[in-house]
């Protein structure tokens, strides 16, 4: 005689989902298509046949925890072949929005994150920020738009008439742009370490694959060495989503992705040498190396000449950044609305990195230009948007460089994907 097992929905969990981007879930009769034409989905327990069945039943536990929502690049496979139009592809991308949301703490800013009405009082706080800093140093050097000259014998701008364009000059780096920084610097590792903590906490209670002749369960550093070196360097897994029918936007995808984690890269290593002169030069200063400090000092100091090989890594960086970014928005623009959606999320995202590449461009090109009028503001919308970018990354889309990592590795080490390279 069977068992009767009672089945309780969450239907405000259900509306929840329709709200960030499920709303054709109910189109689906379980055909299966979407499983069998799936390019990375396991043949044990496939997805996304059975996240259709748990959303159409409302079943959050078993959603909010499953790691198989992670393991899809949302390449758009399933939903373009869906007879009904289901949109499964949509249905696990707006479970990671929801994730997104949820997993770190501090929830509100998840709530904020997840509309455009949420984006004004997020956006103000770096913009009240760095806009009293504006109005302080405007008061202390006597204009809104001052130009400086460097003193070398005190490492500091000082504001001059007919002097040169100096962001450092109007926010200085030493109590404005480093202490800021680092701080949300540690904030965002804080929010990710309490947001993966509870992804792996969710994921140990999934059941566990076992594979007939394996060897020991790899450890988990050696999983997320090998999703570094394959899913990430590599992009394999984007690779994997295409296949002999795929068009060309959506071959360009995994390059799109590809040149702007490069540019990202470029950036992360200018600015690391940027922070490492100024500091490392001001210690050596310290302890009475100072000829050595001089010149750590020189490597880092900014404005750069345009010419120097920090700025020209700056340049390549932005240029990936921009190819990147116009593959991807360009892909996003020609979605077939009717297969695969695009969500508040995605253009969040999208827009904020475009801000931050177009506003970093145009600040340089107009402190060359010596238009200072110009050249601050754009730079107080790059500070805006970086800000914006590193303070609220574990509750937006971007948080996925990190989720999806851990996911993937975690993945590995349970044997529910196989190794990067026994593929």
């Amino acid at each position: 005689m069977s068992n009767t097992v009672k089945v309780q929905p969450d239907l405000k969990f259900v509306k929840e989902l329709q709200a960030v981007g499920g709303d054709s879930l109910k189109k689906c009769y379980q055909c299966a298509t979407c499983s069998v034409v799936c390019p990375l989905s396991p043949a044990d327990s496939p997805y996304p046949r059975k996240e259709m069945v748990w959303a159409q039943w409302g079943l959050k536990d078993r959603l909010v925890n499953d790691i198989d929502i992670w393991l899809c690049h949302n390449c758009g496979t399933c939903s373009n072949l869906c007879p009904r139009g289901a949109k499964p592809g949509d249905l696990l991308s707006a479970l990671r929005n929801m994730a997104y949301r949820n997993l770190a703490p501090l929830p509100i800013i998840g709530k904020l994150m997840s509309s455009s009405s949420g984006m004004l009082p997020l956006a103000a706080i770096p913009a009240i920020i760095y806009g009293i800093i504006w109005v302080i140093m405007a008061g202390v050097t006597g204009s809104a738009f001052p130009t400086f000259e460097f003193d070398h014998a005190t490492h500091a701008w000082k504001a001059v008439e007919d002097g040169v364009i100096a962001f450092g000059g109007l926010f200085p780096g030493d109590y404005t742009i480093d202490p800021i920084f680092g701080a949300v610097f540690l904030f965002m590792l804080w929010g990710f370490y309490a947001g993966v903590r509870n992804m792996l906490k969710a994921f140990d209670a999934q059941p566990k694959t076992f594979i007939v002749g394996r060897k020991d369960e790899p450890c988990f550093i050696s999983c997320l060495i090998d999703t570094v070196k394959y899913e990430i360097l590599q992009h394999t897994q984007f690779n994997d989503c295409n296949d002999e029918d795929a068009d060309e936007l959506d071959a360009k995808r995994a390059g799109g992705h590809k040149m702007l984690m490069y540019a990202f890269i470029c950036l992360m290593i200018v600015t690391g040498v940027v922070a490492t002169g100024h500091w490392g030069g001001w210690f050596l200063r310290k302890i009475g190396v100072e000829g050595l400090g001089n010149i750590v000092s020189a490597i880092g100091h900014t404005p750069m000449p345009l010419w120097s090989p920090v700025k020209l890594l700056a340049y390549v960086g932005a240029g990936l950044g921009i190819y990147g970014l116009m593959a991807l928005t360009k892909r996003r623009v020609n979605l077939d609305q009717a297969k695969q959606s695009s969500s508040w999320y995605d253009w969040y995202l999208l827009t904020l990195i475009w801000t931050i590449f177009l506003t970093g461009v145009g600040a340089l090109v107009f402190r060359v230009l010596g238009v200072a009028v110009l050249a601050y503001p754009v730079y107080y919308v790059h500070l805006i948007g970086v800000f914006m970018l590193l303070a609220y990354l574990p509750w937006s889309k971007l948080g996925h460089l990190v989720y999806r990592t851990v996911a993937l590795s975690y993945a590995k080490k349970i044997g529910r994907i196989p190794m990067g390279a026994d593929k």
